[in-house]
């Protein structure tokens, strides 16, 4: 595997976002119920209605914990309270800062989280849990270029698996930080094997970093323009 296993730093007292820094923060989405209540207090009313309308409490739970330590990482750069951070809504309900120079974007799979902030660039993050795909290769054929389903034709199962969720995740989070919905999947080209790291082939500068958060896990970071300095978090 190529993505680097990133070292995942306790968080800095003092936490500073450099203009040339993306910063990638790595989120425990299972926690305990006191935590869970104190991270309620911080969502706003339409948050807490989101969160009422998942069926099962384990995604209504995900949810909380996600968006609340959400606010509160992003209350740490504005220096306000987790409570005072204002969201705006995109289209395709895409969450964007009210006010501030701050951008950033949120994945969550099974029970973690990542979220990646930058200060001036769009920027995109998508996580995925490997799992078993019965229809991987359909799903390949349908949303891959040929170049790319011929790539994962020619691996083994287990292989595939990998890089199945490796060319989602780049394609994914270069549409994330573009705004940009599923539908534009199959127009954009990864290059990648199972011993080189990604690259996105478009004719405008971006930056694609691959992350392994976890046993089990991939992960990717969209970014326009070169020349950044990745640092992990652990929240």
């Amino acid at each position: 595997m190529t993505a680097t296993h990133h070292l995942w730093l306790p968080t800095p007292t003092d936490l500073t976002l450099l203009p040339d820094e993306i910063h990638v923060w790595r989120i425990e989405l299972d926690q305990t119920e006191a935590q869970l209540q104190h991270l309620t207090t911080t969502l706003s009313s339409d948050e807490m209605a989101r969160a009422e309308r998942f069926y099962f409490p384990k995604h209504r739970q995900h949810f909380i914990a996600g968006r609340g330590i959400l606010r509160t990482i992003l209350g740490r750069y504005l220096d306000i309270k987790p409570s005072e951070v204002q969201f705006n809504y995109q289209h395709r309900g895409k969450p964007v800062l009210a006010d501030s120079g701050l951008a950033f974007n949120l994945s969550h799979s099974q029970g973690l989280g990542l979220c990646a902030v930058n200060c001036t660039r769009q920027i995109g993050v998508d996580l995925e849990y490997i799992r078993p795909m019965s229809d991987l290769e359909a799903l390949a054929k349908r949303f891959f270029l040929p170049r790319e389903y011929e790539i994962l034709r020619s691996l083994s199962p287990n292989q595939q698996q990998e890089v199945f969720f490796r060319y989602w995740t780049c394609k994914e989070a270069y549409l994330k930080a573009t705004g940009d919905g599923l539908s534009q999947l199959e127009q954009i080209e990864v290059s990648l094997t199972p011993t080189e790291p990604a690259k996105l082939q478009i004719t405008e500068d971006w930056s694609l970093f691959e992350l392994v958060p976890a046993n089990n896990y991939v992960a990717a970071v969209a970014v326009e323009n070169f020349g950044w300095n990745l640092k992990c978090w652990q929240y």
